[in-house]
């Protein structure tokens, strides 16, 4: 079980409560993360070998990558990656890429190798959504950089797929979240976002695990960690600097609709608590300014059914308290950067 830098989150009249709680929250976590996890649904659907060229197909050939390439991890991923071709679209990502070793990603199909995925960050089985295939090459979503994709070549024993059947939208300006399984909408949340100057991110990303920080601030429930990471990394938190977006619920609902946090997206205990229970890591995360157009296919709420959660969690290996007591807010212990 790995451990990662906490998600950011807090508005700034809530940091000076965290001063006197921060070691208390912090003790909390590290306990928590210690201790046997509640029951979970059963295991999720089995990979399926890698999906090979098509004949006749002419594959452009990979070249080899150097070693010293870095790894793609928690941290700030490294630099010369594409953007994403469509960073507002809201069709659904149905297949997760997970690596079985160490693989090479390359900046185009047959382009130059720019960093390393492993099977895992941090201990968490990584799964990235595919979002493009060309030439036999297969184009995922990245972690730990916004609207950004990554190449791979189709090597059958380095990489599996698996189904996705989630996906999350995110409208900033109804600051409302929706569920969708199948393509279907499940619930919808009215949600609280980041403020002005520490925007949530536009743009697609996924889930990419989830940390373990109970206690009265994230209402005694896990947090998920987003691939996301704030756009403007200098104007959040001092202490919080490096952390990524999270989805978490708050010890209050008195802030949903507006926009109070560090980039983070918060939503009610109920909320948070059935997305932990059914929505696994790798399911795609979109964030929009307003609304796709076209209404929902149907309502589900009253057809839902267990899910499969994720495997693995992510656990903060920095606390509040490590954080200056003046920049911290309270939000700092969980997950991502608010």
């Amino acid at each position: 079980m790995g451990t990662v830098r906490p998600f950011l989150d807090g508005p700034a009249r809530g940091r000076r409560w965290l001063a006197g709680t921060a070691l208390l929250l912090a003790t909390a976590a590290v306990i928590t993360a210690s201790s046997p996890g509640p029951p979970r649904p059963g295991p999720r659907p089995p990979l399926s070998a890698a999906v090979p060229a098509a004949p006749g197909v002419v594959v452009p050939p990979a070249r080899p990558a150097p070693r010293n390439l870095p790894v793609i991890s928690y941290e700030p991923a490294p630099r010369g990656f594409p953007p994403d071709p469509a960073p507002l679209s809201t069709r659904p990502l149905t297949e997760g890429l997970h690596p079985l070793r160490r693989i090479a990603v390359y900046d185009a199909p047959g382009g130059r190798p720019r960093a390393f995925l492993k099977p895992d960050i941090l201990g968490v089985p990584l799964t990235v959504p595919v979002v493009e295939r060309r030439a036999g090459w297969t184009a995922v979503l990245l972690p730990s950089v916004n609207r950004r994709i990554g190449w791979l070549p189709p090597r059958h024993a380095a990489w599996a797929t698996v189904a996705l059947r989630d996906q999350i939208i995110i409208v900033r300006r109804g600051h409302r979240m929706t569920w969708l399984r199948d393509g279907v909408p499940v619930h919808t949340w009215r949600v609280t976002l980041g403020m002005d100057h520490t925007p949530t991110p536009l743009g697609r990303t996924f889930i990419l695990g989830r940390s373990r920080l109970p206690g009265m601030v994230y209402g005694d429930t896990d947090v998920f960690a987003l691939g996301a990471v704030p756009d403007k990394p200098h104007l959040v938190p001092a202490g919080l600097r490096g952390a990524h977006i999270g989805i978490h619920t708050w010890f209050h609902d008195g802030e949903l609709g507006r926009n109070t946090t560090d980039g983070c997206i918060r939503l009610t205990r109920w909320g948070q608590r059935k997305m932990l229970a059914t929505v696994p890591p790798g399911t795609p995360v979109v964030v929009l300014d307003h609304a796709p157009a076209g209404p929902p296919r149907r309502d589900a709420r009253a057809q839902e059914r267990p899910g499969t959660p994720g495997q693995g969690r992510l656990t903060p290996s920095r606390s509040p308290s490590t954080a200056s007591a003046g920049n911290a807010g309270p939000d700092a212990v969980g997950a991502g950067a608010n």
